[in-house]
């Protein structure tokens, strides 16, 4: 199936893996990339502008893209960056045989229930898909690294600034 086929929210979730087999794993490799140990002065996020469900790989891809513009700019010791949805949501697909004379094999959509064939992170309206700390001179940096990470993406995004206060230091 398509990406664009697993985008809207469609059913309840399906999400208790104890009971579902054969459910691939997760493609995101790490969700916290950079320097935790630091304070930083600023916060810059990507906000989500539509509810919609993005796939791990989406996810696995955006996080890539937007490390190693960091890294390449800033060093590993100068920046965090975290990937907060998790992906749950196990999607299904009923496979299809692509060969000559499939019709006899088939049932069409006689009980179409499907084998788990990925996961998603369902997000809704103004969540936070990622989050960078830096300090000043790095903001530009930072938002051009999301902007590259939301082409990734299957749904329009906004980056926010926020400088920390001292207070939210401390907490």
């Amino acid at each position: 199936m398509r990406a664009r086929n697993y985008r809207p929210i469609k059913r309840m979730p399906y999400t208790r893996k104890e009971y579902i087999g054969g459910v691939p794993g997760l493609r995101i490799v790490k969700f916290t990339m950079g320097n935790p140990n630091r304070d930083y002065e600023y916060i810059v996020e990507l906000l989500n502008l539509r509810d919609a469900q993005i796939r791990h790989n989406a996810l696995e891809a955006a996080r890539l893209a937007a490390n190693r513009y960091l890294e390449k700019n800033l060093g590993r010791d100068n920046y965090l960056l975290q990937i907060v949805p998790y992906p749950h949501h196990i999607l299904r697909e009923k496979r299809r045989l692509a060969v000559a004379q499939a019709d006899r094999f088939q049932d069409g959509m006689r009980r179409p229930y499907g084998k788990p064939a990925g996961t998603a992170a369902r997000v809704r309206r103004g969540q936070r898909l990622m989050v960078v700390k830096v300090d000043e001179k790095a903001v530009n940096i930072a938002k051009e690294a999301l902007r590259r990470a939301s082409a990734k993406f299957p749904v329009p995004c906004r980056i926010r600034i926020t400088p920390i206060s001292t207070a939210q230091l401390h907490s």
